[in-house]
């Protein structure tokens, strides 16, 4: 058996992009760990959370719960704050991970990596799917860590940009193209979301289809998937749409992840996470 090691950004960043991996990864029999670089202080505070302690809290109550639900054995945190979007205050905050030292943090990660004997690490793109500062370190950070641990196989969890492009075209057809309900009004439907527009650093959404190497079927893990994103009730305002999906929808959307493995040609030519299945 082997040990997967997923790296992410924040609490909650691990149901999405590796919800299905680390699921399937438990039900296997590998062991699995989740890293968290970032306490979350700077989510979205429900009612009756008055302060970034609180929420932060409640942000590792939830993270614990959706471990249980995805059979995630082990549950490491690296000690930093939360950054904050691009040119927020708080990306200068002494503490934040945006500040970190790259050596540092990756020794942090490092540790884990070799404690663990980790024989899969999975990190983000190079701008972090969508440009947080967070998600940027995470790619720099877990390459880095790998490098000190002498961990092998390193993946990038990304999102298939011309694969959101395919969904939001479903998405018209369904609804009828210019339709309100289509999102004619800017407001609503996939007309409020560009995947090819600007994201938080500028660039587009994700990585181009051609660029990724591995896809993974996680159909068979979508109940613990979506049962890991329901345990972030804090943050609901980010997953409710998600999770008001029929089942059908939300397989479409969710039932694969997509990834870039460190020194692999371009072009999907994988279908699991190397050592794993």
């Amino acid at each position: 058996m082997a040990t997967l090691v997923c790296f992410h950004a924040h609490p909650d960043d691990e149901s999405i992009s590796t919800g299905g991996v680390m699921a399937l990864a438990a039900s296997a029999g590998h062991r699995v760990v989740l890293v968290v670089a970032t306490d979350g202080r700077h989510g979205e505070r429900p009612e009756g959370v008055d302060s970034p302690e609180a929420l932060v809290e409640r942000r590792r109550a939830e993270t614990e719960a959706s471990a249980a639900a995805l059979g995630i054995h082990r549950v490491a945190w690296l000690g930093y704050h939360d950054s904050g979007m691009t040119g927020w205050e708080h990306n200068d905050h002494p503490s934040s991970f945006h500040r970190a030292a790259l050596e540092d943090a990756a020794a942090r990660l490092a540790a884990i990596l070799v404690e663990e004997t980790a024989d899969v690490v999975t990190v983000y793109d190079w701008h972090g799917n969508y440009g947080h500062p967070d998600h940027v370190k995470v790619h720099h950070v877990g390459h880095r860590a790998a490098v000190l641990a002498g961990t092998g196989a390193v993946y990038e969890a990304t999102m298939n940009r011309d694969h959101m492009r395919r969904l939001m075209a479903m998405q018209r057809e369904l609804l009828g193209t210019g339709s309100d309900a289509a999102g004619s009004d800017g407001t609503e439907g996939d007309r409020g979301f560009d995947v090819d527009g600007p994201a938080d650093d500028g660039n587009p959404f994700g990585m181009p289809e051609a660029e990724l190497t591995t896809m993974v079927d996680v159909r068979a893990a979508l109940v613990a998937k979506r049962a890991s994103m329901a345990c972030h009730r804090s943050q609901i305002t980010d997953t409710s749409l998600f999770l008001q999906m029929p089942d059908e929808a939300f397989a479409v959307a969710f039932g694969t992840e997509w990834f870039i493995r460190r020194g692999a040609p371009a072009g999907i030519h994988e279908h699991g996470l190397a050592g794993l299945w």
